[in-house]
């Protein structure tokens, strides 16, 4: 894997919950707090989730399957966006690979569960923000910037990652 996609899996991967916000079929945007089922970032670039299959997510990507996956890491102030592709997968050993404890409180049949849907989002592309700094300097950094009038410039790296052409 590239420097750039092991460095966002790096973030994604200690931020499992992601915001996935998809279209609705009155044309807003709905989001909805997923987890990562990925253990890590594959060849393919696509993330893994378990939704269900009665459930808005899959009835609303059959007319939009664009999708935006927003991690959040407030503790180490590190920010994801990753835009992608997503499609209901029912590929059973990737369904059983990736199903566990937390999972079957949520679809209690197993990997088999009729009502488990494996959502699959192929990353096409991402960014990050990730900080530079500790709070203490950043607040120190603010608190200048508040005084001069002038923006904090070397908070935080900020990198788009073209991860696959669409």
């Amino acid at each position: 894997m590239d420097d750039a996609r092991t460095k966002l899996w790096k973030l994604i991967e200690n931020t499992r919950f992601g915001m996935l916000t998809h279209r609705h079929g009155d044309g807003q945007l709905h989001s909805q707090p997923l987890t990562t089922q990925n253990d890590a970032l594959d060849e393919t670039s696509t993330l893994y989730f378990f939704v269900p299959r009665d459930g808005e997510i899959v009835r609303n990507l059959s007319s939009d399957p664009n999708v935006n996956i927003a991690y959040a890491n407030v503790d180490d102030d590190d920010y994801v966006s990753v835009s992608g592709n997503a499609v209901v997968s029912e590929d059973m050993s990737k369904k059983t690979e990736l199903f566990n404890t937390a999972a079957k409180a949520w679809f209690p049949g197993g990997p088999s569960d009729p009502n488990l849907a494996l959502l699959a989002v192929r990353i096409v592309h991402a960014e990050y923000w990730k900080a530079k700094d500790s709070k203490t300097v950043q607040l120190i950094k603010m608190a200048a910037s508040a005084v001069t009038g002038n923006p904090p410039t070397g908070i935080s790296e900020h990198r788009d990652i073209p991860v696959r052409s669409s």
